[in-house]
């Protein structure tokens, strides 16, 4: 992730880099209970996917193996490779003849780079996709020091899988593509090259969720951010009943107090394409974009939580015609 500028983004307006801001403020809807209201219990939930597992991926995607995951490295080699045989494992088909949709960018030197793509074959509205985001990049090695990035976004990425497990029980509706992007960290490449240039039309994306950091926060909120440009996607929002320890809020979109993240991350380059998104996220945090991001500094809690939360979201959204 990087900070955005809000000045910037004013004069600039959608040529924007890298994660979201911090200083996060609360801007809650009122949950409405009617029969239409998503159900949960705060105990005993019932998980979609192994907790296990997901606890197990974001721990060996943040170690020190992986160092750090910049793009171009060896470290974002193993990731990729990693992200690869966690999806065949889990019976994820290539989105292409293969996961990997390779790309070059100029960011001061040339990059060779590669989103990996999956795709889950949709039972209803066989012809529509929602894409399912996370990055797989980070900021590597400064200084001599990993910058492992637990929570950016070795959770996003981890959440992939888990949705695949959700996915391989219960077949989603539409179309689902399971995408981890690469070079978010160096100005959302990897996410503008798929929307520009991939194998499905854009008009065929129907909606886009991106996870960027979600495995921890200080005051166990979880931030939707889109619905101010999507209003047919906030009632799923505001009848959310919160599971577990995540509150999640509706917020961070250029209205009222608070940082504006509706180009803070990925889900930026569908916006820009008129494709409707949300973006799960937290505020961020005292080890955001440190070498302190690590697996040990996450809450593992509020992780399987949030993963809980962005599964049943999506079910919602899944019925719904777009």
């Amino acid at each position: 992730m990087k900070k955005i500028n809000i000045l910037y983004i004013a004069i600039i307006g959608l040529t924007i880099v890298g994660c979201k801001t911090q200083n996060a403020s609360k801007q809650k809807e009122d949950a409405v209970n009617t029969s239409e209201t998503i159900t949960s219990t705060k105990s005993d939930i019932d998980y979609y996917f192994d907790t296990n597992a997901l606890i197990e991926n974001i721990k060996t995607l943040s170690s020190d193996v992986y160092e750090g995951r910049r793009t171009g490295t060896k470290g974002a080699a193993l990731a990729k490779d990693y992200i690869i045989q966690k999806f065949e494992k889990l019976g994820v088909d290539p989105l292409g003849s293969n996961f990997q949709q390779p790309f070059t960018f100029e960011a001061g030197k040339t990059y060779n780079a590669a989103n990996i793509l999956g795709v889950i074959k949709g039972s209803t509205h066989t012809s529509k996709y929602i894409v399912l985001s996370a990055h797989y990049d980070h900021e590597g090695v400064k200084n001599g020091q990993i910058y492992n990035g637990a929570d950016d976004d070795a959770s996003g990425i981890s959440a992939l899988f888990a949705f695949a497990e959700y996915f391989a029980k219960y077949p989603p509706k539409h179309n689902v593509i399971l995408a981890a992007f690469d070079a978010e960290e160096l100005g959302l490449k990897g996410a503008y090259h798929f929307v520009n240039d991939n194998v499905i039309q854009q008009k065929d994306i129907v909606l886009n969720l991106n996870m960027d950091m979600i495995s921890r926060s200080d005051n166990n909120q979880l931030f939707a951010v889109g619905s101010r440009y999507y209003p047919q996607l906030k009632p799923v929002l505001e009848n959310f009943n919160d599971i577990g320890k995540v509150d999640l809020l509706i917020g961070h979109e250029g209205l009222g107090d608070g940082d504006n993240w509706t180009y803070s991350s990925d889900h930026a380059a569908f916006h820009k394409a008129k494709i409707p998104f949300i973006y799960f996220g937290v505020a961020d945090h005292k080890d955001y974009h440190k070498p302190t991001d690590d697996f040990e500094n996450i809450d593992q809690q509020f992780f399987k939580d949030a993963v809980q939360t962005i599964i049943t979201v999506f079910t919602a959204f899944d019925s719904l015609e777009f």
